[in-house]
């Protein structure tokens, strides 16, 4: 009997494979690091053969550090980055380009010359987005508009299209199937969210053929199979997620009214509403998850990153683990506000011209304020999402799940509960995004019965209880609101 299903877990800035067992416990884990480029301002790439190099590496590691083999592996889930656009030949599997990754802004003015034509209503109805560089489709256009030839070669067949979870699936497969499930169809831009298929008005305006796209499947169910030779044998591909939905999933956020916060390269906020699709007022996007219904999602582009660039670009740090003693080094920002705008500000924004600042800098502002300072940033902005999602939703949010590498962070989840009011629950296993597939992909294969045991294994480590008084609370916030608003360009 199998004892193991192998989850990938290919994000932003490396690739993991995590192994778990029936209890839901990570029992083997690889990590390996994905290079980003970054060819010119607001351009964000990733080299496709380093994704899969990475992800195959980290898989084989994994399944060597287990002591298992093959056989000992029921199915394979998948939990990706979602929107980061990939366009690759048929025949050979050589992309035309790298990969645009999510991040990427180069097709700001296109969603803005879309904008002007009156087009997002249309768009938000049919897909619950808005129109922002963020998404996948306006990529695709752009590889099909600026490269030459490559027009001609997708309407002529020859090419595929799709995000990272698609060129996965058709690696491992040996380019046998080009499928992408629903989580990830729905970041296109052009995929009706009522009906989960695609939709040739939307792909008219953007002017896309059909001719690239991959076939929408359910999350949770078998694909295909592995190619023997890459691990020895066959094994069944049963589980495909956006890492967000695939999150979702994980935390057991099955219901409506739940909700989980994402802490990685980014921050991502999701909320289960229920079976309908409803479409927000306040500019939060509208999502499918994995399971059954659909979710309000809001995503804040830079999280983590706010603190790689401490690291990694200023030298503030040595080591990422260095941010939490130093931010509780001074017992507040003295007035320094960050705004990590790096590649402009998402949700409920949406400005991609913003750009990142540091305010309220003084003679005795020093290294530890501006850490601590880049920490709170996060929370804050989790903070412009929630208020949002509340004013779409009847009854408020009461608790919300936490997860991520930058959850471990104690004192930014002390003052996530602080600045939202409620209580932040982390649970005892964190790699959600690498659980929520797993789990995805062992329903499918009989590893697990059903969505209800799955969440009889969720379990809270820690509850952060906000301590905070309201009147401190609402001034931070009240300074936050003004930073932001220094920064935005209109």
């Amino acid at each position: 009997m199998a004892r193991f299903i192998l989850a990938l877990d290919q994000g932003t800035t490396s690739s993991r494979a995590v192994l778990f067992d029936h209890s839901g416990t990570p029992c083997a884990m690889a990590q390996h690091e994905l290079p980003q480029s970054f060819p010119r301002p607001g351009w964000v790439e990733h080299d496709p053969a380093a994704i899969w190099d990475t992800q195959m590496r980290s898989a084989r590691d994994a399944i060597a550090k287990a002591g298992a083999t093959a056989a000992d592996i029921a199915a394979i889930g998948i939990a990706n980055q979602r929107e980061t656009t990939l366009l690759w030949d048929r025949k050979t599997g050589e992309p035309v380009h790298p990969a645009i990754v999510w991040q990427d802004r180069r097709t700001a003015e296109h969603c803005e010359r879309l904008r002007a034509e009156g087009l997002e209503d249309v768009y938000t109805v049919r897909t619950g987005l808005l129109f922002d560089s963020y998404f996948s489709g306006t990529k695709l256009a752009w590889l099909l508009d600026n490269l030459p030839g490559v027009r001609q070669r997708a309407e002529a067949g020859e090419l595929a299209f799709g995000t990272v979870d698609s060129y996965l699936v058709w690696r491992l497969t040996a380019g046998q199937i080009h499928v992408t499930d629903q989580t990830n169809a729905s970041r296109t831009l052009i995929c009706d969210i009522d009906r989960l298929q695609w939709s040739e008005k939307l792909m008219s305006f953007l002017d896309l053929p059909a001719s690239v796209l991959p076939q929408i499947v359910p999350s949770s169910g078998i694909v295909g199979h592995t190619d023997p030779h890459l691990f020895g044998v066959p094994i069944p591909i049963a589980g495909i997620a956006g890492d967000q939905q695939a999150a979702l999933f994980g935390q057991a956020c099955f219901r409506p009214g739940m909700a989980k916060s994402t802490y990685g390269t980014g921050c991502f906020l999701l909320r289960h509403i229920g079976d309908d699709v409803r479409i927000s007022q306040n500019r939060i996007l509208t999502t499918p998850t994995a399971s059954s219904g659909y979710a309000f999602e809001g995503s804040v582009f830079v999280a983590g990153a706010a603190v790689q660039w401490l690291r990694d670009e200023l030298g503030v740090l040595d080591d990422a683990a260095e941010a939490e003693p130093l931010a509780r080094s001074v017992p507040d920002t003295a007035g320094v506000y960050m705004v990590a705008a790096f590649t402009g500000l998402g949700a409920p924004y949406w400005d991609p011209d913003a750009r990142g600042a540091l305010i309220g800098l003084s003679r005795g502002s020093g290294r530890a304020h501006i850490v601590r300072a880049a920490l709170e940033s996060i929370a804050y902005q989790c903070r412009d999402v929630l208020d949002a999602m509340n004013e779409d939703c009847e009854i408020p949010l009461t608790e919300l799940r936490v997860d991520g590498g930058v959850a471990s962070n104690d004192f930014l989840m002390q003052f996530q509960a602080d600045v939202l009011g409620i209580p932040v629950v982390r649970p005892r296993i964190t790699e959600t995004t690498a659980l929520g597939a797993a789990y995805l992909a062992g329903l499918a294969a009989g590893f697990w019965g059903s969505e209800s045991e799955v969440e009889s294994l969720w379990q809270a480590e820690r509850v952060f209880e906000p301590k905070m008084e309201c009147m401190e609370r609402e001034a931070l916030y009240t300074g936050w609101q003004e930073a932001v608003a220094r920064v935005r360009a209109s």
